[in-house]
C-alpha cells in the first residue's frame, strides 16, 4: 500500500466516517466489533451501530461511524477488523 500525502487525501480529519463489517450472525459479535472500535474511538458510542441481518439471518451487517482522526488510525482499524475472527468482510 502506498501512503498518500495528507493534502491529497480526499477525507478531511477529523470527521464521521462509515464501516460496514459483517459476520455471521452469532451472540458476541457486535460487543467484539465494539470493543476494536473503541480501542481506536474512544468516544464511540455503542448505541449508534446500526445492524442489517441477511435476508436468511445467517450474517449480520454492522455499521459503525467512527471518528477518523488521521489516515493512519482508519488504516488500522481496517487492518484490525479485517484480522478478527469472527468477521468475513469490512467495507
Amino acid at each position: 500500500m502506498r501512503d498518500i500525502p495528507s493534502e491529497q487525501s480526499l477525507i478531511e480529519y477529523p470527521s464521521a466516517f462509515p464501516i460496514k463489517v459483517m459476520g455471521a450472525h452469532v451472540d458476541g459479535f457486535r460487543a467484539a466489533i465494539v470493543q476494536v472500535v473503541q480501542r481506536f474511538d474512544p468516544g464511540f458510542d455503542p448505541a449508534s451501530v446500526e445492524e442489517r441481518p441477511s435476508r436468511s439471518g445467517n450474517y449480520l451487517g454492522l455499521t459503525v461511524t467512527v471518528t477518523a482522526t488521521s489516515r493512519e488510525q482508519l488504516d488500522e482499524l481496517y487492518r484490525t477488523l479485517s484480522a478478527h475472527p469472527m468477521v468475513k468482510v469490512v467495507l
